[in-house]
């Protein structure tokens, strides 16, 4: 795939899920369908090192996926879960979701300004396995929340109900119920 064409699919992707993520969604059991073609795409690239300076580069691109591993990880744990009461489970980003992308997005450009002062000729193919590590980690830690989470686990009856099911895990506010926005 050319540079442009992944360059486009990353924004796309990249843009789609930031989107959705701020909006109470069902989750999907197919959660890594997505970073699956992601990563079959960045692998058939071909140009995931410099082949000019190969060892750089692999400590680059292993930087790369270890940073996407670590922020998928902190995404999945910044975003608020529940299941409704028919037992479908939904997400909603938090605003430490937020932080955790804009972090993200810094930490990310600083890592491609390392490797361009070291004179690496970096590809798109890098980033979109990038990318699609991230979203696998960010499905993982979430379908492992899911599996602690009681099939009856909904939004919390009174204000005084701190249960782990009631709450979001960073910020402690309450989870709302399907199709309505949280203040």
């Amino acid at each position: 795939m050319s540079g442009v064409v992944s360059a486009l699919v990353i924004v796309a992707v990249a843009g789609w899920t930031l989107l959705r993520q701020f909006s109470a969604r069902p989750l999907s059991a197919r959660w890594w369908l997505l970073p699956a073609i992601l990563a079959v795409l960045a692998l058939r690239g071909g140009s995931l090192l410099d082949a000019r300076h190969e060892t750089l580069s692999a400590e680059v691109l292993t930087a790369e996926l270890v940073l996407g591993l670590v922020l998928g990880a902190g995404w999945g744990w910044a975003t608020r879960i529940w299941r409704e009461p028919d037992g479908t489970p939904w997400s909603k980003g938090t605003r430490a979701t937020a932080f955790v992308w804009a972090g993200g997005l810094v930490l990310r450009a600083a890592l491609w300004a390392v490797g361009a002062a070291a004179g690496l000729e970096q590809s798109t193919d890098g980033l979109l396995l990038a990318l699609a590590v991230t979203l696998l980690a960010r499905g993982g830690v979430l379908a492992w929340r899911l599996e602690g989470l009681p099939l009856h686990a909904g939004p919390a009856g009174g204000p005084g109900d701190r249960s782990p099911a009631a709450i979001g895990p960073v910020d402690g506010i309450r989870t709302p119920t399907a199709g309505k926005d949280l203040p």
